[in-house]
């Protein structure tokens, strides 16, 4: 009767194989939709028509039939994972850490991202939210702006756009409280008010409680949105810092039902290296 083990050489060379296949797959299932949108150009097309307007005299940030639909920006300054490929940022950032949160987030790249808290199904927060690659949309009013996401336990954002304040007594939250204006074609989106318990993006840069963003959305053209991002936290950073990348648009595109919640079994596998 013939043995029923494994010779260890093709045990060896099966799980090599495995590893590779894992691989492929996890980066083919990052990439971007293809489905009603086609390809989704990565840099602004000379052949994209021009960014439509309200009767407002204003960018159309969203309110066609379509969806906004972000690359994956794992991580914000260009370094880390994508430190060796090309990254999603339009210029790599020398992050001004503080000795603690250099730390952490040192401490988060080694270990391979296994306590982020997205994995957690919590909301990413922002910019993480922009930085996902879950479609999103806005609903552009004359006094707000309704972003209604796909991923990120499928939430929403309101950006008010009609002169107000923030209020003086927030309760951290962890997509903060956002108001808005206009700066020529550009909408300048002012948020405070986080709590701490969201990474600022993939390979988890660290934020406190004092964290502050200052976003800024450009329509560039018909199927390109520029997206730039001033982090200011002095609890973590010894300055702010900035970063910004392309947000491509997918014509004809709609959100489906994201379930985080259920199901999530492999949570208890995330160890690390």
């Amino acid at each position: 009767m013939k043995s029923a083990v494994v010779a260890p050489f093709v045990y060896a060379d099966f799980m090599k194989w495995f590893a590779f296949a894992l691989l492929l797959a996890l980066s083919m299932s990052a990439q971007p939709l293809q489905g009603v949108a086609g390809r989704i150009p990565e840099e602004p097309s000379a052949k994209a028509k021009p960014a439509p307007r309200l009767p407002d005299g204003h960018p159309d940030l969203g309110n066609a039939k379509g969806a906004w639909n972000p690359r994956v920006v794992a991580n914000l300054a260009g370094a880390g994972t994508q430190a060796a490929s090309r990254s999603p940022v339009e210029k790599p950032v020398d992050v001004p850490f503080l000795p603690w949160a250099k730390a952490y987030y040192d401490k988060n790249v080694a270990e391979l991202s296994k306590d982020d808290p997205e994995a957690q199904c919590l909301p990413p927060g922002i910019p993480r939210m922009n930085a996902t690659p879950f479609p999103f949309q806005i609903y552009q009013l004359p006094d707000r702006l309704i972003f209604i996401y796909e991923g990120g336990t499928h939430i929403w954002r309101v950006v008010y756009t009609d002169g107000r304040s923030h209020p003086k007594d927030l309760n951290p939250t962890f997509m903060g409280d956002s108001v808005g204006h206009w700066d020529g074609d550009t909408m300048v989106v002012d948020v405070v008010g986080f709590n701490d318990r969201t990474w600022l993006d993939q390979d988890g840069h660290p934020h406190t409680d004092a964290l502050h963003i200052i976003e800024r959305y450009t329509r560039l053209d018909e199927l390109n949105m520029r997206y730039e991002v001033k982090i200011e936290d002095p609890k973590a950073y010894s300055k702010p810092w900035t970063t910004s990348y392309l947000i491509p648009w997918a014509p004809g595109a709609e959100l489906l039902e994201y379930i985080c919640n259920e199901n999530n079994t492999d949570l208890h596998h995330l160890i690390g290296k």
